[in-house]
């Protein structure tokens, strides 16, 4: 058994959610240049949901097999190791000259920048105290929405100054960096469990079929997922077409107004730890299913998108964050192979999301897509009404 974790320091906190910002960042560039992408590589506007769909295929295969190794190995060799081959792969995309290489590097991309976020988010829960853990998670997802939201802002200003290929060569650059500074800094921490691989890839599957908070929050986190990709996956279409025809800088900074989304996850922690999981959920899935109809009103008001995309990103975020915590309360010891588990739901969302995005764009504009989004956030509510009795034992509020 592990010995009980310290409090982290602020400074080491903030080290943990920078880092993951910084990975995060890689699996989103590409959605505010499907357009670029598309020109360059001859997909159609219905396929070109494929590249974030790939992308996610990488973040699955990351999650399945690399993500649970943190609760085997070294964490800190894993993440340096990590890095170094996320580094490649960036350069390799920024290089790619056909459809197949590029969706290779997509592969590679998303496959290296989830096990990195994950592996970190996990790494951070298992060194936070048991007091502290939901609000450390909040502020390792709070750098992941940063992440998130600035991948869509840098990319659309680096790809309007020097094309979409030197967003990947920064990025390459920035990983090295990431890399030198986590050598020095990142804490010693021991492997939790002592088994072979193959048992500790088959004790998930056990999860999966026998952890019941797991099961409904994963597929709580797979259809808020699912709504997420469908607004991000398509809002480059309409807004670079007229009458907008914005410049990729100008529709990925509209992500930076999900920055509010940040501060959700930092205070959702908070609740979390004081017992409130539940209530905040509730609360945060009203806000999920509210923005659609904010955001259904973009081709008359750019003021009702901004006001829409804050409503989704708090209430996504805080339902994350809650997620988490609540699953890294069933199995101290698990913590990476818990989030793995977990996020395996979020890549099946995310995935299916960004094709029935693009696809419902092309066959009914952007009005299908807001109702699409709406009925999924829908979903998301009843389910979780529906099971909401099912958890009260654990978590009574």
């Amino acid at each position: 058994m592990p010995l009980p974790s310290p409090t982290l320091s602020g400074g080491l906190v903030l080290l943990f959610a920078v880092a993951c910002a910084l990975s995060v960042a890689n699996v989103y560039y590409a959605q505010p240049l499907l357009d670029a992408l598309a020109l360059d590589f001859g997909f159609s506007q219905a396929s070109i949901g494929i590249v974030v769909t790939v992308t996610q295929v990488g973040c699955a295969l990351a999650l399945l097999l690399v993500v649970p190794l943190g609760d085997l190995v070294n964490r800190r060799r894993l993440i340096i190791v990590q890095l170094c081959l996320l580094c490649a792969t960036l350069a390799a995309v920024g290089l790619a000259s056909s459809p197949v290489a590029l969706l290779a590097g997509m592969l590679g991309t998303g496959l290296l920048g989830t096990a990195m976020t994950q592996g970190l988010i996990a790494y951070a829960a298992s060194a936070a105290a048991p007091a502290q853990r939901g609000r450390v998670v909040g502020a390792a997802q709070g750098g992941v929405v940063i992440g998130l939201l600035l991948a869509r802002s840098v990319a659309g200003l680096v790809a309007d100054l020097s094309g979409w290929r030197a967003v990947y060569f920064v990025s390459a650059a920035t990983a090295l960096l990431m890399l030198l500074v986590l050598w020095r800094v990142l804490p010693a921490q021991a492997a939790a469990e002592r088994l072979s691989y193959f048992r500790l890839i088959s004790s998930m599957f056990i999860m999966l079929a026998t952890e019941r908070v797991l099961q409904i929050r994963g597929l709580l986190a797979m259809l808020m997922f699912a709504a997420f990709s469908i607004f991000w996956t398509a809002l480059v279409l309409p807004l670079s077409a007229p009458p907008y025809s914005f410049s990729h800088a100008a529709i990925g900074a509209f992500g930076l107004v999900g920055v509010l989304g940040a501060l959700a996850t930092t205070r959702a922690g908070r609740w979390a730890d004081r017992g409130h999981g539940q209530r905040t959920t509730g609360v945060a899935l009203l806000l999920l299913l509210a923005s659609w109809l904010a955001l259904a009103l973009m081709p008359h008001s750019l003021w009702a998108l901004t006001l829409g995309i804050v409503l989704l990103d708090m209430g996504g975020q805080a339902i994350h964050v809650v997620n988490q915590s609540m699953i890294f309360q069933t199995q101290p010891a698990a913590h990476s192979r818990l989030v793995a588990c977990y996020m395996l739901f979020y890549t099946v969302g995310s995935g299916a999301g960004a094709i029935l995005s693009t696809s419902m764009y092309a066959a009914a504009g952007w009005s299908g897509v807001c109702l699409l989004g709406a009925i999924v956030s829908l979903l998301a509510l009843l389910f979780w009404g529906v099971t909401l009795p099912r958890l009260k034992r654990s978590f009574p509020k």
